[in-house]
C-alpha cells in the first residue's frame, strides 16, 4: 500500500479506520458497505527457503540448518493487527516478529515463495493469523523455515483477514456501495496497527496509562465538518513580539541591484528543450468516475506528524519576518548537497556521506518544464547498463582475492538525469538498497535482494537551509512537502511528485525574498534543497513547545560507588553544565536508588539539597511533586552542590541491592506532566521490587555451537514501562556499568520503545579499566552536549504504488507509518523495508520523503524535511547494476536481529547465508548470457559475500565463539541503532599498516597533516611481524606490535627502548615530538573526530590478552568455529550450481 495514499488522516490511535487514497474525504474515516480492503499484488520473492546442503565444515551451518521444515503456514494479507488500544481481554503485550506477520509464519513479510526453493505444501487450510501473548515461543508455533521474504508485505492467501491492508492506488473513499456489488462482505471495522516488534519493530498497541488526544483534539475532519482551510494564516495573537505579515509584494521585483554575492541558484537557466510531455494532464478518472486526488482538501494536519491543534498562545521568536532563512549563508543555494561534512571522513564512512554529485550547479526548472514525474521518453529508455558498464562488469570471486579498494568504497550513483542528480539527498542522510527501483515486485523478486531504506534524519550537518513562513506548502491530497522533484506545470501549479495530484501554488510562494523576486515560485529554497527545515507554525503543535527536561536516575548500591562512575558522571555534569541544550525554561532533577529511593529537593531558597527517601518501594510515590524538578538557572547552585556531595554521600554504603524498576516508575511520574529526557545509570541486575531478574546466562554456554538463548526480555515490565513514557513523551537512556550480567536483553527494552539509546561500558573500574573510564567520559560529554529533539513524530512517504512495512531502530509505532520519538538526537538510525504494490509502469522515477517534526532545546517546533529520488527500470540488469551492498548488509543485519530473536540464531545465520546464494543464483541464471565456470557476481556485488561472512563473524550473530551474553546483545543493539557509516564499521572493521606513514597523499585539515594509509584485507597474511598495524572496528582501536617492529618506530612512537617493555595495559599513546609520533596520533585522533562515540585504543603484542580479540576480526582466515573467506566462496558456489 502506498504511503501516499493513506497517511493525511490516519488515525493515531483513537480506534479509527484509515483514509485510504490520495483523494481525503471525511467520509474515509468510516468503512464503507461493499468495500473490499483485500489486496492483490505479485507474490514476494522468498530468498531462503528451507533447503538441505551438506554443511562444508563445522560451526558456521548447523546440520539442522537447511533441512526442510514442516509446512510454513499460509500468509496473510497483512499484518496481525489488533485495535489500539487493544480490546478487553487481549494481552498488552505481543511476541516481537521479524517484519510484519504474527509469530507462526516466518517474520518478514509473508507471500509464497516463487523463487528456486522448495513449493509450499497446499493441502492444507490456511490457519487463522494469530499472535503469541509474550516474547516466548508459542508452545504451537510451527518451525520458521530460515529465508526472508524480503520486499512485500503479506499478500491474501484464503479468506482476508480483518482490514489487513487499505486498498491501493487511487481507490476513493467514497466509492458508491452501488457500484461495488460484487464485492464481499466488508470485514469487521478495527483501526490498523503496526506490524509485530522485534528490536525496534514495535507493536503499536496503546500504552497504559494516559491515552492519547481524542481525534477531535487533532484536528481531524469528522464526517459531515467542513474542513477548515489549508494552511492557515497564524493569527498575530499567537506569537505578539513578532512583525505582522504583510502580503508579499504584487508588482514586478524591486529596482537596484540583487543583494551581495547572488549564489549560482538564483541565476535563471534557459528553458528545457525536452518536448512537452503527455502526463501534464488530470489523473484518469476513479471507477466510480471521480478524479484521482480532487477529493475535499484535508485540513492541514500531519496526523501526530502535522500535529494540527489550536496552540495555546505563545511568544514567538523576534524578529523573524515572512520568508526570511534565518540560518542561511548568503551562498546556501549553491551546494549540491547541504550536508557536505565540514572535514574529511574516515575512508569507511567516507564513501556513505559522499553527495551523489560534487557540482554545485542546482537543477532549476523553468516554467511548464518537465519534472521527474514527467520526465521525456529518453529516460525511460536510459539503460543503467550502457551508463554503468563497471557495476556489471564480472568478478570471478574466487580469482579475484584483492577486491578491496586502497580507500572507500563510494555509494553507488542513482542513474538520472544530470539536473536532478545535482540536488539529490545526500546518502549519509537517506539511501537506498537498491539505486534502480525495480518496475515491478515480480522483478523485484526475481533479484532477490532486499528493497529497503536506511536513514540518518537527525544528522548534524555542517549546512542546513532554514525557512520561516506561515505557510507550508503540501501536496493537498498526500500531505507531501513540496520538494525539489515536484512539476510545476505553470506559474500557479505544481504536481506532487508521490500521488501526482496537481495542487495550486499559493500567493506567498511566489515571491522569494532571497532573489527578490517574484513569479519563480521553482527558484525558491524548498525547490532548491533535497534536505530542509521549517520552524513549523502553531497548526503543527499539539501544546506549547515543552520546555528541556533532563532527570538523572543513579545507582548508588555499593556495587556502583565500587566501580566509581558516580565520581566521574558528576564531575562532568559539572563541567558541562552550562552547555546543556535548552533555554531559561530548562529543568533538572536527580533521583538516586538502592534497596530505597532517593529523592533531592532542589527548591529555590534551600540553602543545601535536601535527601528524601521512600522505603515503600511496592507503592512508589513522589514526596514533594513540585521541588523534584527545578529550573537549572534559578537552582543552579543547588544542584552544583548536590552534584560535588553525591560521591561523597554514599562512599561507605553496603546496600547491596538494585530497585531500578521503583525507580523508574518514580521518575516517570515526576516526568509525565511536561515530558523529557531521563538518563539512567545502572551497575547490576536489578534484584528488588517490580521489574526484578535472574541471571539467565550459564557461562559454559557462551561458545556452545548450538542456539544461543534468553536472547529476548525476561519480562515485558520494561516495555510496559517505555510505551507509558513514549504516550508522555519521555525518553529513556540507559548506561550500563558492569562487570557482571545485567540482562540487557530486558532492559534494553526501556531505551528501545521509548526511542532512547543505549550505552554499555563491560567490565567498568575507576581503577582497572582506565579506557573505559576514558570512554564514559568522552561518550558522556558528547551525550549531554549534543543537540536534542524533544516531542518528535517521524513519517515516511513514498510514492504511489511502494509501500514500507516494517521498521528498526529504537522507537515506538504510534499508527501505521507514524513513529513516535519522545527524544531524538544526531546520532540514530533508522530503516525501513518496503514492497511494490502496484506495478510502477507509468513511471520514470519514483520518490521518497522522511519529515521529523520535532521541538527544538529552544521551544521551537520545526520539521526537518528529506527527500530523496530514484530511477524505475525495467530490466534485471539494470536492477543489478544499481544494488548498493553497503546499504543491503546494513539492511540485512536489522532483519537478522529480529530473525534472532523471533526464531532463533542459527535460523538468522541461515538466513543470511541464502541471501549471498539467492542474488548471486539469480544473477548467474537470468542475467549473465554466457555461463563460465567460478563464483561469478557483478561488480556492484563483489563484496557481498565478504559482507555476509563478516556478519556470521560479527559478535551479534557469531557461534563458536566465547561471547558474553549481555556483549551480543549490545551488539544487536547497535546494528539496528546505529546509522549505516557506523555500522560498516562494526560489521568490516578497517585494517592499516601504520609503521611506515609518510605525509603522502595526506589530508590538510586545520593545519594539521592526516596520513592515509591503505585500508588492508582482514587477513593474518596482511600482517607482519616487522610492523605495526592498526584495527578499526568501531568501538574498539586496536594497534597491533610485531614482534620484530622496528626499534625506530618502538621508540619515536611508544616511548619504549624494545620490544620487551612495551606495556602490557597501554591505553594512551605518549604525546613525543616526533614526527612519527604526530603522524599516528592525529591519524587515529582524526578516526576519532569522524564518529560520535569514543573508540578505546588498545596496544597490544603477541602475548597480550587481547590478541584473541584482533585476530577474531581477521573475518577472511578460517578459526576452529567458522570458515574462512575461500571456503565460504566455495560454499556458496556449490549452492549455487546445485
Amino acid at each position: 500500500m502506498s504511503t501516499a495514499g493513506f497517511n493525511s488522516q490516519n488515525g493515531t490511535g483513537t480506534g479509527q479506520a484509515y483514509a485510504n487514497g490520495p483523494s481525503q474525504n471525511p467520509v474515509g474515516l468510516q468503512q464503507l458497505p461493499g468495500v473490499s480492503y483485500g489486496m492483490t499484488h505479485q507474490p514476494t520473492y522468498n530468498p531462503m527457503q528451507a533447503k538441505a546442503p551438506a554443511p562444508p565444515g563445522p560451526g558456521l551451518y548447523p546440520t539442522a540448518a537447511y533441512q526442510s521444515g514442516p509446512p510454513v503456514s499460509s500468509y496473510q494479507s497483512g499484518p496481525a493487527h489488533t485495535s489500539y488500544p487493544p480490546p478487553p481481554g487481549q494481552p498488552l503485550l505481543t511476541r516481537p516478529a521479524m517484519g510484519t506477520p504474527p509469530s507462526h509464519t516466518p517474520p518478514q513479510s509473508a507471500s509464497p515463495n516463487h523463487g528456486p526453493r522448495m513449493p509450499l505444501p497446499r493441502a492444507t487450510p490456511p490457519p487463522p493469523a494469530v499472535s503469541s501473548s509474550s516474547y516466548y515461543s508459542n508452545p504451537q508455533q510451527q518451525p520458521i523455515a530460515p529465508s526472508w521474504q524480503y520486499n512485500t508485505a503479506p499478500a491474501p492467501m484464503g479468506p482476508p483477514p480483518s482490514l489487513s491492508a487499505p486498498p491501493c492506488g487511487p481507490l476513493a473513499n467514497h466509492t458508491n456501495p452501488s457500484s461495488s456489488s460484487t464485492v464481499p462482505p466488508p470485514p469487521t471495522l478495527t483501526a490498523y496497527s503496526s506490524p509485530q516488534p522485534a528490536y525496534g519493530s514495535h507493536s503499536a498497541t496503546q500504552p497504559p496509562g494516559p491515552r492519547m488526544p481524542s481525534t477531535s483534539h487533532l484536528g481531524y475532519t469528522q464526517p459531515g465538518a467542513a474542513p477548515p482551510p489549508l494552511n492557515p494564516m497564524l493569527s498575530h495573537t499567537y506569537q505578539p513580539s513578532r512583525p505582522a505579515y504583510g502580503p508579499p509584494p504584487t508588482g514586478p521585483p524591486p529596482l537596484g541591484p540583487p543583494p551581495a554575492g547572488p549564489s549560482p541558484a538564483m541565476t535563471s537557466t534557459p528553458p528545457s528543450t525536452a518536448p512537452p510531455l503527455a502526463n501534464v494532464t488530470p489523473p484518469p478518472p476513479k471507477a466510480d468516475g471521480t478524479l484521482a486526488g480532487n477529493g475535499p482538501q484535508s485540513p492541514n494536519n500531519f496526523n501526530s506528524i502535522d500535529n494540527k491543534m489550536a496552540g495555546l498562545p505563545q511568544p514567538g521568536l523576534p524578529g523573524r519576518h515572512l520568508g526570511h532563512y534565518p540560518s542561511l549563508p548568503p551562498g546556501y543555494q549553491n551546494a549540491a548537497a547541504p550536508h557536505k561534512p565540514t572535514s574529511p571522513m574516515h575512508p569507511t564512512m567516507q564513501a556513505a556521506t559522499q553527495p551523489y554529485s560534487q557540482t554545485t550547479q542546482p537543477y532549476q526548472q523553468p516554467h511548464g518544464g518537465p519534472g521527474p514525474a514527467q520526465l521525456s521518453p529518453s529516460l525511460a529508455a536510459l539503460s543503467l547498463q550502457s551508463s554503468s558498464p563497471e557495476a556489471l562488469r564480472v568478478v570471478n570471486l574466487l580469482q579475484e582475492r584483492n577486491l578491496l579498494p586502497p580507500g572507500p568504497i563510494p555509494a553507488p550513483t542513482p542513474c538520472l538525469p544530470q539536473d536532478l542528480q545535482k540536488i539529490n539527498c545526500n546518502p549519509e542522510v537517506f539511501r537506498c538498497t537498491l539505486t534502480s527501483i525495480p518496475q515491478t515486485q515480480s522483478l523485484l523478486n526475481k533479484a532477490k535482494m532486499p528493497l529497503g531504506l536506511l536513514l540518518h534524519p537527525f544528522k548534524d550537518l555542517s549546512q542546513l537551509p532554514v525557512v520561516t513562513s506561515s505557510t507550508i506548502v503540501r501536496c493537498r491530497s498526500c500531505r507531501t512537502y513540496i520538494n525539489p522533484f515536484v512539476s510545476f506545470l505553470d506559474q500557479r501549479r505544481w504536481k506532487c511528485n508521490l500521488c501526482y495530484r496537481v495542487n495550486d501554488v499559493p500567493e506567498e510562494f511566489m515571491y522569494n525574498p532571497v532573489s527578490r523576486s517574484y513569479g519563480e515560485p521553482h527558484k525558491r529554497p524548498e525547490v532548491q534543497n533535497a534536505t530542509i527545515e521549517f520552524i513549523a507554525p502553531s497548526e503543527y503543535m499539539l501544546r506549547p513547545p515543552q520546555p528541556a527536561v533532563y532527570l538523572f536516575l543513579l545507582d548508588v548500591s555499593h556495587n556502583a560507588v565500587e566501580t566509581g562512575y558516580l565520581t566521574v558522571f558528576c564531575q562532568s555534569l559539572l563541567d558541562n553544565i552550562n552547555a546543556l541544550p535548552g533555554d531559561s525554561r530548562t529543568k533538572v532533577g536527580f533521583i538516586t536508588f538502592d534497596s530505597t529511593i532517593h529523592f533531592y529537593n532542589l527548591q529555590e531558597g534551600l540553602s543545601q539539597p535536601q535527601m528524601l527517601i521512600v522505603s515503600d518501594i511496592e507503592d512508589i510515590f513522589l514526596p514533594t511533586p513540585d521541588s523534584l524538578l527545578v529550573n537549572l538557572n534559578e537552582c543552579k547552585e543547588l544542584v552544583q552542590d548536590l552534584l560535588r556531595s553525591l560521591p561523597s554521600l554514599f562512599e561507605k554504603t553496603m546496600e547491596t541491592q538494585s530497585a531500578l524498576g521503583s525507580a523508574l516508575q518514580a521518575a516517570f511520574k515526576l516526568l509525565s506532566p511536561t515530558g523529557g529526557r531521563m538518563s539512567v545509570f545502572q551497575t547490576q541486575l536489578p534484584n528488588l521490587g517490580v521489574g526484578a531478574l535472574q541471571s539467565r546466562e550459564d557461562p559454559n554456554q557462551r561458545a556452545s555451537a548450538k542456539d544461543i538463548q534468553h536472547l529476548s526480555p525476561a519480562t515485558d515490565f520494561y516495555k510496559k514501562l517505555a510505551l507509558d513514557c513514549s504516550g508522555q513523551q519521555v525518553a529513556v537512556d540507559l548506561f550500563l556499568l558492569s562487570s557482571q550480567y545485567c540482562d540487557l536483553a530486558s532492559l534494553g527494552c526501556i531505551s528501545r520503545y521509548s526511542a532512547g539509546s543505549v550505552y554499555y561500558y563491560p567490565s567498568y573500574h575507576h581503577q582497572h579499566n582506565p579506557a573505559q573510564v576514558e570512554r564514559f567520559q568522552k561518550e558522556l560529554k558528547r551525550y549531554l552536549t549534543r543537540k536534542i529533539g524533544f516531542e518528535a513524530v517521524m513519517r515516511i512517504r513514498c510514492t504511489k504504488g511502494l509501500s514500507i512495512h516494517t521498521f528498526h531502530g529504537n522507537f515506538f509505532v504510534r499508527s501505521t507509518d507514524l513513529l513516535s520519538l519522545p527524544n531524538v538526537n544526531p546520532d540514530a538510525g533508522f530503516a525501513v523495508q518496503m514492497s511494490i504494490e502496484e506495478n510502477l509502469d507509468d513511471m520514470q522515477v519514483v520518490s521518497f520523503q522522511a519529515a521529523l517534526l520535532y521541538t527544538s532545546s529552544k521551544g521551537e517546533r520545526r520539521i526537518r524535511v528529506h527527500t530523496l529520488c530514484l530511477p524505475v527500470v525495467n530490466s534485471l540488469s539494470d536492477v543489478f547494476a544499481g544494488a548498493d551492498v553497503q546499504a543491503m548488509a546494513g539492511l540485512l543485519a536489522c532483519m537478522a536481529v529480529d530473525r534472532s530473536v523471533t526464531a532463533s540464531l542459527s535460523d538468522a545465520r541461515d538466513a543470511l547465508t541464502n541471501a549471498a546464494i539467492d542474488s548471486l543464483s539469480s544473477y548467474r541464471q537470468s542475467v549473465l548470457t554466457i555461463q563460465q565456470p567460478g563464483l561469478l557476481a557483478p561488480a556492484c556485488l563483489r563484496f557481498f559475500p565478504l559482507y555476509v561472512l563478516a556478519l556470521l563473524k560479527q559478535k551479534a550473530y557469531r557461534t563458536g565463539t566465547s561471547t558474553r551474553l549481555d556483549e551480543r546483545v549490545f551488539a544487536m543493539c547497535q546494528l539496528k541503532y546505529q546509522p549505516l557509516a557506523y555500522a560498516m564499521l562494526m560489521i568490516h572493521p578497517a585494517l592499516y599498516r601504520v609503521d611506515d606513514l609518510t605525509d603522502e597523499g595526506a589530508l590538510n585539515i586545520n593545519e594539521r597533516t592526516i596520513p592515509q594509509p591503505r585500508v588492508l584485507q582482514l587477513s593474518v597474511e596482511k600482517l607482519s611481524r616487522e610492523g605495526a598495524f592498526l584495527m578499526d572496528t568501531g568501538m574498539v582501536l586496536y594497534l597491533w606490535i610485531g614482534r620484530n617492529c622496528h626499534p625506530n618506530f618502538l621508540t619515536q612512537v611508544l616511548g619504549v627502548p624494545s620490544y620487551a617493555t612495551v606495556p602490557e595495559n597501554l591505553y594512551l599513546l605518549p604525546e613525543l615530538d616526533t614526527a612519527e609520533s604526530q603522524r599516528i596520533r592525529a591519524f587515529i585522533g582524526w578516526l576519532r573526530d569522524q564518529r560520535p562515540f569514543f573508540p578505546t585504543l588498545h596496544v597490544i603484542r603477541d602475548e597480550s590478552q587481547l590478541k584473541a580479540s584482533f585476530m577474531q576480526n581477521m573475518i577472511e582466515d578460517r578459526t576452529e568455529s567458522a570458515l574462512s573467506y575461500y571456503e565460504f566462496l566455495l560454499h556458496l558456489q556449490q549452492q549455487i550450481s546445485k
